[in-house]
């Protein structure tokens, strides 16, 4: 796992009051994308649209597959064009919605012919290792133990370029970088505005980044409760507890990594919480997951790790916000047999949630103190809060929400 070197506590101050002013997301900074292919998306365009008082000439739409996957070749050449014009035409434009109908998923190409050489290498290197361990019935403690560690230095070699060749992202996030000409597919890119990466020399300029959000469920109908719930919380405000997950004890103030970085998060999350006097809080901080009906009024959820299989323990309030870290958890927004996190939540009622659409690795995830912590102060959007606190794009997370979404907490 990546090492972040720093805690997330450390940038809550620096990055509520830093960043505020700089940004304030408008309607008219806000581009709506959707599938003339799809049935439903262009009329639930005109719908967001119209509820949120975005220009009639921001809105972009595509024709393409109405499945939730589609090729690179498809993305290049019936998407990025078409929107890199209403870019070009429109430079106010920072943030794009893709609406109910677009793409969720862009797959990879197939790997170079020198890729699958290369592949074939690492392979038979690591191979013929173990075949020397498995025939060397007659070699000395010392040679083998030698052998052994060759074939696992080979081993990371193998898997750590497999790992590399990873060109699957979901479609929101390579639209984070459709300005941008010419970047690396493989695997991840970073964020330039992620605190993070703070006064490193990054690949992605500010300039060539657009915010996004995706307005989508199972059917129409989810689309519309989020679209409305949102709404009506921002005007009557988001009542209920700030339920969080952890599956470690806090570690106190370490340097982390990792799982326990993101287990510290959550715990920064609830002391945020607790401290600000937010909303009630419930903290979970064993290996046990919430219980079916443990979380009425849920209004806040962070949490992990129950891979595609959600746990029913929410009554969700309208207007709450949550993700459940793990991967895949949004590989499916449509599929009635799946029960992946992010589909459940937004059947059973949620407003917002994040989930990748593939296998991310941990350090994908938006930083939960981050996310939640400036969210909850009321002056960012969702959309902007995401965008501050997600580490990678062009890569696999997508967020689900009303870009403009801002919480007004009522404890």
């Amino acid at each position: 796992m990546r090492n972040f070197g720093y805690l997330a506590g450390i940038y809550f101050l620096t990055v509520f009051f830093f960043h505020t002013t700089a940004l304030a997301l408008s309607p008219d900074e806000v581009m709506v994308i959707a599938n003339k292919n799809a049935a439903g998306s262009t009329g639930l365009a005109a719908y967001y649209m119209e509820q949120r008082n975005i220009p009639k000439e921001n809105l972009v739409q595509l024709w393409m597959t109405d499945k939730e996957t589609c090729s690179r070749e498809d993305y290049e050449k019936k998407a990025a064009p078409k929107i890199r014009r209403a870019l070009s035409a429109n430079p106010k434009i920072r943030a794009a919605v893709t609406m109910f109908g677009v793409p969720l998923r862009i797959s990879g190409p197939k790997n170079t012919a020198g890729e699958e050489e290369r592949l074939a290498a690492l392979k038979a290197q690591k191979e013929s290792i173990q075949s020397k361990i498995d025939q060397g019935k007659t070699l000395d403690e010392k040679a083998l133990a030698a052998l052994k560690k060759e074939r696992d230095k080979a081993d990371r070699a193998y898997t750590q370029f497999k790992r590399g060749l990873d060109r699957t992202a979901s479609f929101d996030s390579e639209l984070c970088l459709v300005k941008k000409d010419n970047y690396e597919l493989n695997m991840w890119m970073p964020n330039p505005f992620y605190p993070g990466f703070k006064n490193q020399k990054l690949s992605v300029d500010k300039s060539e980044v657009i915010m996004t959000s995706r307005l989508d469920g199972a059917s129409g109908q989810v689309v519309k409760r989020i679209i409305n719930d949102s709404l009506e919380a921002e005007k009557q405000g988001l009542k209920g507890k700030a339920y969080f997950d952890a599956r470690w004890k806090d570690p106190g103030n370490k340097k982390l990594s990792g799982y326990a970085f993101y287990d510290k998060s959550i715990h920064l999350c609830a002391s945020h919480f607790n401290t600000k006097n937010i909303m009630p809080v419930v903290l979970e901080q064993t290996q046990e997951l919430f219980g079916s009906g443990d979380c009425p009024d849920a209004a806040i959820y962070c949490g992990w790790y129950r891979l595609a299989n959600y746990v029913d323990a929410f009554t969700w309030a309208k207007g709450s916000v949550g993700f459940h870290i793990a991967s895949s958890e949004c590989t499916t927004l449509k599929n009635k047999n799946s029960n992946v996190w992010c589909k459940k939540m937004l059947d059973k009622g949620i407003a917002a949630t994040v989930g990748p659409v593939g296998e991310p690795y941990v350090q994908s995830f938006p930083v939960p103190a981050l996310f939640f912590g400036m969210l909850s102060e009321g002056y960012l959007t969702l959309a902007e809060s995401y965008m501050l606190s997600i580490p990678y794009l062009s890569w696999k997370m997508v967020l689900v929400g009303d870009p403009l979404y801002r919480l007004n907490i009522i404890n």
